[in-house]
């Protein structure tokens, strides 16, 4: 079987993309490269998510702690409900919130709630701020659930820990409210983690084969960005740090001969017939020219996830594109015109 997914990238100047699947329809959010709103679009198949409309759900508040740095929304679906959750932040500047410690972005996590059974033609109401326990540097949630109970797995800063995240699970009381501390599952420690910046983000699950994979992303966001993997049996507590075994080395990482570079903040999705996919964003190019915060092309792209006769994925690299992708720092449209 081939690892190619129709087209790729599957969605132009979109990072950290998050691709839910439901009743026989792709849903597709990412980070805007304005980082001022939250989107949303669908399709069919994968490959037809490009030319598919994109609708705007949320836009950032002209002031206060949801008005700047919209980053990473990603879209689930609950208890029959629709849920996004996003970090946001009140500047679009660092701090360093303690002295000595490094200087971190100010966002927190929220979430938006839809209880319609079409999300483009329901209310989006905000529920407001997660409060994860602690108020410092936040982000990246993604929301799973194991064996039956909702958990919520992010990325936030520990003052008493060097960098600038790491990656904490909670059970959750409802979507939006957690209904236990937060428990840490990984820092930054290896060399692959720590290169540029200290950082373990992006976290995303997928269960199969009575195994949970826990999926997250670290070092700066350039060609050394990469993903790493957390494992834990199903049936097991996976709010015991015993129950994860943390592979020393990336799973996924820069392809070269593909010219892919920088893969990470990836999502989970599936085939109609339940084959994994997986998706992520990387770059076509290593050289990036002024502050790659504001480079937008980070391409969503996606492809085939295999697995072995050991039961584990076959992460293999990213595939080559097939599609034309920009080289310039302009803006896309949605349907990929300049703007």
């Amino acid at each position: 079987m081939t690892n190619q997914v129709g087209v790729n990238p599957i969605v132009l100047q979109r990072a950290d993309p998050c691709v839910l699947r439901h009743d026989g329809q792709y849903y597709f959010t990412g980070s805007h490269p304005a980082y001022d709103r939250i989107v949303l679009r669908r399709a069919e198949r994968l490959e037809d998510l490009q030319a598919a409309e994109e609708v705007t759900i949320w836009t950032r508040h002209d002031s206060g702690p949801q008005s700047h740095l919209i980053w990473a929304p990603e879209i689930h679906r609950v208890n029959d409900a629709w849920y996004v959750y996003y970090a946001a932040a009140p500047n679009d500047h660092g701090t360093a919130d303690l002295p000595g410690t490094p200087e971190t972005f100010n966002h927190r996590v929220f979430v938006l709630e839809n209880t319609a059974d079409d999300p483009f033609t329901g209310e989006w109401i905000d529920r407001g701020q997660v409060d994860t326990g602690w108020e410092s540097f936040a982000l990246d949630a993604t929301s799973t659930v194991i064996d039956g109970q909702q958990y919520l797995v992010w990325a936030q800063q520990a003052f008493d820990v060097r960098g600038h995240s790491n990656l904490y699970i909670a059970p959750m009381a409802n979507p939006w409210t957690l209904a236990g501390p937060a428990v840490e599952l990984t820092r930054p420690e290896f060399d692959w983690e720590t290169r540029g910046f200290w950082v373990n983000e992006g976290p995303s699950v997928l269960i199969r084969g009575g195994r949970v994979y826990l999926t997250y992303s670290g070092a700066a966001t350039g060609i050394d960005y990469a993903m790493g993997l957390l494992t834990a049996e199903l049936g097991s507590d996976p709010l015991d740090p015993a129950s994860w075994t943390k592979s020393q080395t990336p799973v996924f990482v820069s392809d070269p001969t593909a010219g892919q570079y920088g893969p990470g903040h990836n999502s989970f999705t599936e085939l109609a017939d339940g084959t994994p996919v997986l998706v992520y964003h990387a770059r076509t190019y290593t050289e990036i020219v002024g502050d790659p915060l504001w480079d937008p092309n980070r391409h969503a792209r996606a492809q085939i996830l295999p697995f072995g006769a050991d039961g584990n994925p076959i992460w293999g690299t990213p595939v080559p594109d097939t599609r034309p992708v920009p080289t310039s720092t302009a803006i896309l449209s949605p349907s990929g015109e300049l703007q």
